[in-house]
Parts: structure tokens; sequence; C-alpha cells
């Protein structure tokens, strides 16, 4: 399973070269799954990874973005704050910001089995390609979702711990992070900069797979 991954991930890398133009249009990223069975990843292999789970705000937001430096957290971004701020959107687009789609609560699949099919058609509409990844505002993952995540070719991506400003656990090797920024749950995003101190942050498929699929596990 292992060297799978990594020819899938190094075949796509590959395909990107030779084929910049598909690239701009959509990622090949998206071609592919990560792993081979319907699981929630919420480990990588290498590093740490930064992730914000975006549905409130916007001048924050906006001046958070403008001056965020590479390698950028992936944005777990909620499709109706999306549609409330059209230019905040092409903001994270202009600046090439890595983005993924953050859903409902787990239960809210199992009730209503086109919700999925509809987020997915608005945040294409509103980053101009399909999501790669996918979260649940509570992190919990169905077995119906997982099955709809599957056939979909999306990958669900949980988390090693949520950040909510306090206590900064120590580093583990792979960590995936999630930071909440919502109206009711949410730190002030300066406040980063904390975090940033303690870890030199990669990208998620940098931690997931290593360099160029380099890995010695497989992402749990």
């Amino acid at each position: 399973m292992r060297m799978k991954i990594a020819f899938i991930f190094i075949l796509g890398c590959g395909l990107f070269l030779f084929f910049p133009s598909l690239a701009e249009k959509n990622s090949l990223l998206s071609v592919f799954r990560v792993t081979e069975e319907p699981v929630a990843i919420t480990r990588g292999t290498y590093g740490s990874a930064l992730t914000v789970n975006l549905s409130f705000g916007d001048d924050e937001i906006i001046e958070w973005i403008q001056t965020m430096e590479k390698p950028y957290p992936l944005l777990f971004i909620d499709v109706d704050w999306a549609n409330r701020f059209p230019s905040t959107v092409q903001l994270i687009n202009e600046k090439h910001v890595p983005t993924a789609l953050l859903g409902s609560k787990g239960a809210d699949y199992e009730e209503d089995g086109r919700l999925l099919v509809d987020q997915i058609d608005q945040f294409e509409k509103n980053f101009k390609r399909k999501p790669l990844w996918f979260r649940t505002m509570d992190e919990v993952f169905p077995p119906f979702l997982h099955t709809l995540l599957w056939e979909a070719k999306i990958n669900a991506l949980g988390s090693s711990f949520s950040w909510k400003g306090g206590d900064i656990p120590p580093m583990i090797e792979g960590e995936i992070i999630s930071v909440p920024h919502h109206q009711k749950d949410r730190i002030n995003l300066s406040r980063l900069k904390k975090l940033e101190e303690t870890r030199d942050f990669q990208t998620i498929e940098e931690v997931l797979f290593g360099a160029l699929g380099k890995t010695k596990k497989i992402p749990e």
C-alpha cells in the first residue's frame, strides 16, 4: 500500500509538470484518493500541518490573508460563508491559498442525502474546482458520509488536535492541527503566531507524503 500511494503521488507530480495547462484548470491531485478505503485521515508522516476551519468573519480574514506567508495553511471553508463574502473568496483565489470544504455536523448527512452534493456544487462555484479534502464541523464521519465521499473521490481529513489558543502541546511528527474560526468558537488569528513559533509548518501534502512520497509509514 505504501508503494502504491507513493507511486500515485509521484505520477501526479509528473503529470503536473508535463501538462501545466491542465493543472491550471483542475488540480491533478484531485483525480486520486489518498487512502485505499473510506477512512478519515487524522495524522500524516512528517512534520506539522496547520488547518483552519473558517465559517465567520470578513475584515479580520482579509487582513490575515493579506499578511499570510508560505507555506499557507489549508483553509476548510464553509460554503455559506463563502457565498456571503465573494471579495474575500477572490483574494483567497488570487493568492492561491489552498482550500478545502468544511461541512456541517456529521449527523446532518444521514438526515439529508443531498447535503454533501449541494455543498460540493457551491464550493466549485466559488473556487472553480472540486474539493480534494473534506471535514465535518465536528469531525464526525458517519459510514454513510464515508460512502458519499468515496464515490465523489474526496478525502476525509480530520485532525490530530484542535488548538483554541490555550497551552500548546509538544509536537508529534505528522500532526494535523485544526484551528476553529466560527462565530461562537474562535481565536484572534493574530495569535496563530504563538503557534507558528513552536513549529515549522509544511503543506498538507508534505505532511502526508513527505518529500515526493518518501514516507516511513502510511498516514493514519
